[in-house]
């Protein structure tokens, strides 16, 4: 490595062999072969992390539980302004975020999200897993270990496919799902998503062309609405991502109200917010106590 290459991004911990890293490895196949290495844009981060700001990110300690190949762990950091972020993911999409990464600062580490929070509880200012839990076998101990990587103070955020709004996704696309998960990712992503992008990009074309008052109206027309102002291969590749997935759950708003209620003793400040009509963005800000207090001034003396 020459003077002028960025610093390599230092990548810890293995990958292990459940059920939830059989999903990892199928996402990597999505990531590692996506058509961008920043498919997502910074506009799009925060409108996904709203109401958190960058005023609440800036300087603090973070962890993106699931960080994929760091499309967003990207501007974790630019909004971090200095803070430490960490990414934890348990597939080889690691091996991309490290690239993608590298010389920013981030420190990744390849683990289950739920046995990383068990080692690393109360110590993240801001902890963020956007799109994981909804593929876990557990969506409730994945939202368990968010709760518990989260420094007393801190916020926690997540966010889920939503089971409202989702109709035409469960009964023509999850079926669908279930046999093309099977497949090697190069027929999947060549064969099936490909083709299906293409009606896809027509329905949000559409939208956009309606507008927002006709477009509402339609099913998913929120959701065509956002997704319309990207290219094609954005198209192919949320099609793809759909498609390969061997677990995929749609989260009814009453469930996630059901996980908050059960922390509340330890939650607080939460919210429930639909995104597009067809997703939710929850969390809240985790209450301080004498006990954790205590425990987080220890630790900065040591």
């Amino acid at each position: 490595m020459s003077a002028a290459d960025p610093a390599p991004v230092p990548v810890t911990g293995r990958s292990g062999g459940s059920a939830d890293a059989r999903t990892a490895a199928a996402f990597s196949d999505s990531w590692l072969h996506c058509f961008a290495d920043r498919p997502y844009t910074r506009e799009q981060f925060e409108e996904w992390i709203a109401p958190l700001s960058a005023a609440d990110l800036a300087g603090r300690s973070i962890c993106e539980l699931g960080c994929g190949s760091g499309g967003l762990l990207r501007y974790a950091v630019e909004l971090a302004a200095g803070g430490r972020v960490v990414g934890v993911e348990l597939g080889d999409s690691i091996a991309a975020a490290e690239r993608n990464l590298a010389g920013s600062g981030v420190t990744l580490e390849r683990a289950d999200l739920v046995e990383f929070a068990r080692r690393h509880p109360d110590e993240f200012e801001v902890v963020y897993c956007i799109g994981v839990l909804h593929h876990l076998e557990n969506p409730r101990a994945g939202f368990d270990a968010v709760v518990r990587a989260t420094a007393p103070g801190g916020r926690l955020h997540c966010w889920v496919y939503g089971h409202e709004g989702n109709a035409v996704v469960r009964w023509l696309v999850d079926p669908l799902r279930r046999l093309t998960s099977r497949l090697p990712w190069w027929l999947n992503k060549w064969a099936v998503a490909l083709p299906l992008a293409v009606p896809f990009f027509v329905a949000s074309r559409l939208a956009t062309t309606l507008g927002e008052g006709a477009a509402r109206r339609l099913p998913l027309g929120r959701y065509l609405l956002w997704i319309g102002r990207r290219e094609f291969a954005f198209h192919h590749h949320v099609a793809f991502d759909q498609l390969v997935a061997p677990r995929t759950r749609y989260v009814r708003r009453a469930e996630i109200e059901r996980w908050l209620a059960e922390r509340a003793p330890e939650v607080e400040s939460t919210y429930v917010l639909s995104r597009h009509g067809n997703s939710w963005k929850f969390g809240g800000r985790k209450r301080r106590n004498e006990l954790a207090g205590g425990r987080l001034q220890g630790r900065a003396r040591a």
